[in-house]
């Protein structure tokens, strides 16, 4: 009788530790999510459906870089832009941000329609090299791309 409470008292106690060990706490998976989205470089695709075209050459091209710290830093097709974010594991809203003030004649509103999709921004997802911003209701805001980072 002994042996068999004895058996069944690990068994039980091996299940409870095996099941508690592979069990992501919701930190790990804001930090898992996090680490996708830090420490990068996402250039924009698209805002909502219409696709950006850009040159390779051209300066400030819509792009966003977060960082550990909390601080997004960037472009908007005109002028660089930096402030601070918030995220969680799947929600993401910027602080006030700021920028310089160039006149960019020939983007066409570009900035003007990255700044206001970058306002609507509720949530976040990323894909292997893919980040989408979205809004509240789950529309897609801004498609970006990871860049590829020299050697």
């Amino acid at each position: 009788m002994l042996k068999q409470l004895f058996v069944a008292a690990t068994l039980s106690t091996a299940l409870i530790m095996v099941g508690c060990e592979t069990m992501p706490t919701q930190d790990q998976n804001v930090t898992s999510n996090l680490s996708q989205l830090q420490n990068r470089t996402w250039i924009a695709t698209q805002i909502g459906n219409t696709p950006i075209k850009t040159a390779p050459t051209a300066q400030n091209i819509p792009s966003l870089q977060f960082d550990a710290e909390y601080r997004v830093s960037g472009a908007d097709g005109c002028n660089r832009i930096m402030g601070g974010y918030n995220a969680g594991k799947d929600t993401l809203t910027f602080g006030p941000l700021a920028g310089t003030r160039m006149a960019c004649r020939d983007n066409h509103g570009l900035d003007q329609q990255y700044n206001a999709a970058l306002a609507k921004v509720t949530h976040y997802q990323v894909y292997g090299k893919t980040l989408k911003l979205l809004d509240k209701h789950g529309n897609l805001l801004i498609q970006y791309e990871s860049a590829v980072q020299p050697r």
